[in-house]
């Protein structure tokens, strides 16, 4: 069953949603070459407990840390370790909150130092997939309308769209329905209504779509071990229309550039 949101639901929701922002925020200028995710994790979970949040993922399905970091071929649900991150390398990093009953969760994915012109056009491409996937996000539309947004640009590219991992709902639950794919037909799923609040989340991967679990039972990674991206927002359906309630300004401050939300 698909819960829709009344406005002040979708305030809370916002304001957890932004406290994940701020804290990818912090750990935008932190990411860097001999830094070490477990590192980047202690620093998460101090920043949010310290802001009046509780790490979301901590726990969670017993997800034993406050991030999911993901490196290079790893797509998502990377455990952070005590490896140090090198020069050229890329890191998802995904952050939930618990604040006020709701939760927020998005994601970003971090260059470490300098990276390859290959692996930079990946990003950008799978960052603008998540817009034009939102893009999608009103009322009369469906589900499907967004998936096929977000396949039809990245394979365009020739990326392989991840099948086996999907966006979701979101409020009380981290996970709610409908899931939201990032592949499908215009047209197709349930229909979008007013109320409606989704974490939508591109996972696309520079060669093929096939992924395989490491032993650990968390991580994903592309099986043919070339870079994955992912990126993800929160997103409400306000007067019809998509509003997005977490931002990467934050990041994009940190880091010196100019992006859009």
């Amino acid at each position: 069953m698909i819960i829709y949101k009344n406005r002040e639901e979708i305030e809370l929701i916002r304001e957890s949603a932004l406290l994940v922002s701020r804290t990818l925020g912090m750990l935008a200028s932190e990411v860097k070459p001999g830094v070490t995710t477990l590192q980047l994790d202690r620093l998460a979970e101090a920043f949010i407990r310290d802001h009046g949040g509780e790490p979301g993922f901590l726990g969670l399905y017993d997800f034993p840390n406050t991030l999911c970091t993901s490196v290079n071929a790893q797509v998502v649900h990377g455990i952070p370790n005590d490896v140090p991150l090198n020069e050229g390398d890329v890191v998802s990093i995904d952050c939930g909150v618990k604040m006020n009953g709701f939760y927020g969760d998005h994601a970003y994915t971090f260059a470490v130092g300098e990276i390859s012109e290959e692996v930079k056009k990946l990003l950008e491409v799978t960052k603008k997939s998540l817009y034009l996937g939102i893009e999608q996000m009103k009322t009369g539309n469906r589900i499907g309308d967004i998936s096929y947004a977000i396949q039809s640009f990245t394979e365009a590219h020739g990326y392989g769209v991840v099948r086996e991992l999907v966006g979701h709902g979101l409020g009380r639950s981290m996970h709610e329905k409908p899931e939201v794919p990032n592949y499908g037909r215009k047209g197709s799923g349930k229909r979008i209504k007013e109320g409606l609040v989704l974490a939508i989340e591109p996972m696309i991967n520079l060669g093929t779509r096939h992924v395989q679990q490491l032993d650990d039972g968390w991580t994903i990674i592309t099986r043919d071990r070339k870079p994955s991206a992912h990126f993800e927002h929160d997103v409400a359906v306000v007067d019809g229309k998509p509003e997005i309630l977490s931002t990467f300004d934050y990041i994009e401050e940190a880091l010196g550039i100019k992006g859009k939300n």
